[in-house]
């Protein structure tokens, strides 16, 4: 279980409520494949619930059961839904499908969870396994040029507030981050401040770890998993992707 998924869990939904951006790119996708779709990492549904009420049949895996639990809440309350969405709560590194996927998904940073190459090649060997022989594999990173050209600093940043769904309190999300360009890491604190009707603070940190992806570097992953780069876009419209470009989003194949 994700330490850092455990913590946040309560907040997610709330916290990402307006990040749609992605969603009618992921329906263009699932609108051109045949057979299910595999959401690695689905977290509390966002994009898997998205394409099932679009009509699509689609598994997720995670392995955060707190994340989980906020799924199944969603699908309690959409019963319609039951039988285009299956999910399992598993390692995905050590979990095995006995199915071929016409569309797996890296949404949203996932990839950048996988910090050590074995993780990544071990990653990206059980998802060709499961994907179609003509099937596509989406993975969606933040294009790490601008990140690595910006200038440092320790200061502590307000990132956004929301109100929390179940509570009611306002939260206050900050964050500090310290970014190793040699590791190609990304350290970061998470801060959430929850303020009650009293107007009392409870704070919640939550330290995590991202790495950072160069293209040349993905597309040898790839190619060394038996993957070929197909396309990259730079935005969810499937703008060129350059150096500018705010995201990295890659479309692979089995070779």
């Amino acid at each position: 279980m994700s330490a850092f998924y455990t913590t946040v869990a309560r907040f997610y939904d709330a916290e990402n409520r307006d990040k749609t951006d992605d969603l009618a790119m992921y329906s263009r996708l699932a609108a051109e494949c045949e057979g299910g779709i595999l959401d690695v990492g689905c977290g509390t549904g966002r994009v898997l619930i998205h394409l099932a009420q679009a009509g699509h049949h689609v598994c997720g895996i995670d392995n955060d059961s707190r994340m989980l639990e906020r799924l199944e809440r969603k699908l309690a309350a959409l019963p319609n839904l039951r039988e285009k969405i299956s999910y399992v709560n598993a390692d995905v590194l050590r979990h095995d499908f006995e199915r071929a996927f016409g569309l797996i998904l890296l949404t949203y940073n996932a990839l950048m969870h996988f910090k050590e190459q074995d993780e990544q090649v071990a990653l990206l060997g059980r998802l060709r396994r499961w994907l179609a022989e003509d099937g596509v594999l989406v993975i969606d990173l933040p294009n790490a040029g601008p990140v690595f050209a910006s200038e440092d600093t320790d200061a502590m940043t307000l990132e956004r507030i929301f109100i929390d769904d179940e509570s009611g309190h306002m939260i206050m999300l900050q964050s500090v981050s310290a970014l190793d360009r040699a590791a190609q890491l990304l350290h970061i604190d998470w801060i959430y401040d929850e303020i009650d009707g009293d107007g009392r603070v409870n704070r919640h940190l939550a330290p995590h770890t991202l790495r950072y992806f160069f293209l040349p570097e993905l597309r040898l992953l790839l190619q060394r998993c038996g993957f070929a780069l197909d396309k990259v876009y730079g935005d969810t419209e499937d703008s060129d992707y350059v150096a500018e470009s705010e995201r990295m989003i890659v479309h692979a194949s089995r070779c």
